[in-house]
């Protein structure tokens, strides 16, 4: 299992748009194959930046996502809500506990 995190700034005034979006987006995601589960995450003290948090079994799987018409739409809606898209850095997961295990 594979992590993917990228840490995006977002314009003033459109978290509320870009939350709602990347919900979207990460429901969508469940029924990718190789899709194991994620969180959106806003850092404390930091209202402007979002964290997402991808777990997925392959990076290859994460890829062909990118290949989806509901990541595409996703996409479009996205553009203009972020200052910075950030850069996605991987992680190989050492534990994921909870429930994203109870697959």
């Amino acid at each position: 299992m594979e992590a993917v995190i990228t840490r995006v700034v977002l314009n003033g005034g459109a978290e509320a748009e870009w939350e709602a979006t990347m919900r979207d987006r990460m429901k969508a995601a469940e029924a990718s194959a190789g899709w194991i589960g994620g969180a959106l995450l806003a850092p404390e003290g930091d209202g402007g930046a979002r964290v997402i948090v991808g777990l997925w079994e392959t990076r290859e799987d994460w890829q062909r996502w990118h290949d989806d018409p509901a990541f595409r739409e996703t996409a479009e809606r996205l553009r203009g809500l972020e200052s910075d898209a950030g850069t996605a850095t991987w992680h190989d997961a050492v534990y994921a506990g909870g429930r994203l295990t109870d697959r």
